[in-house]
C-alpha cells in the first residue's frame, strides 16, 4: 500500500546488506585513494640512468613508468596503468609488476601479460639517456 512504512524485517534486512554492498564495491575499485591514473603524455624526467642497473628494472609510481636497462645503452619503458581496469601498478618484483586490484602481472621488460585478468599488454614509452638522466614519455616537439 503506499504511504505504509516498510515492515521492521525490510529495514533489518536493507541495514543488514549495506555493509556488503559496500565492500563489494571496495574490492573493485582501485584501492589507490585517487591516484594518477595516466601513463605520461610527455617526456618526464625519471632521474639519473644510473639509478636503473643493467639487467635490472625500477618503477616510477609517481610518473606511473617502469624502466628496464637491457644494455648498457639500451632501455625500455612502459606504462604501468594496468590494462584490465586502468589502476596504477604499484609493485614491482624483479621483473614481474604486480597490479593490486585484481591480480594482474606484466613483464616490465616487454610488457607482456604474465597473468590475467588482464590480456593486453602495456603500451610502449619512448625512452632516451639524456646528460645521464632517463627521460620517458611521447616527445610532443614540432
Amino acid at each position: 500500500m503506499p504511504g505504509t512504512p516498510p515492515a521492521r524485517r525490510t529495514v533489518l534486512r536493507a541495514a543488514a546488506l549495506a555493509p556488503a554492498v559496500g565492500l563489494g564495491l571496495t574490492a573493485c575499485s582501485s584501492g589507490d585513494g585517487g591516484s594518477n591514473r595516466s601513463a605520461p603524455t610527455a617526456p618526464v624526467d625519471l632521474g639519473k640512468s644510473d639509478d636503473v642497473k643493467v639487467g635490472a628494472s625500477k618503477l616510477y609510481t609517481d610518473q606511473n613508468v617502469v624502466v628496464s636497462r637491457i644494455s648498457d645503452d639500451e632501455y625500455t619503458a612502459y606504462s604501468t596503468i594496468c590494462t584490465h581496469a586502468r589502476c596504477p601498478i604499484n609493485k614491482l618484483e624483479g621483473r614481474k609488476l604486480i597490479c593490486q586490484c585484481h591480480g594482474s602481472q606484466f613483464d616490465a621488460t616487454n610488457g607482456k601479460v604474465l597473468k590475467e585478468p588482464a590480456v593486453k599488454p602495456l603500451p610502449e614509452l619512448p625512452v632516451k639517456v639524456e646528460n645521464g638522466k632517463i627521460i620517458a614519455g611521447p616527445d610532443h616537439r614540432p
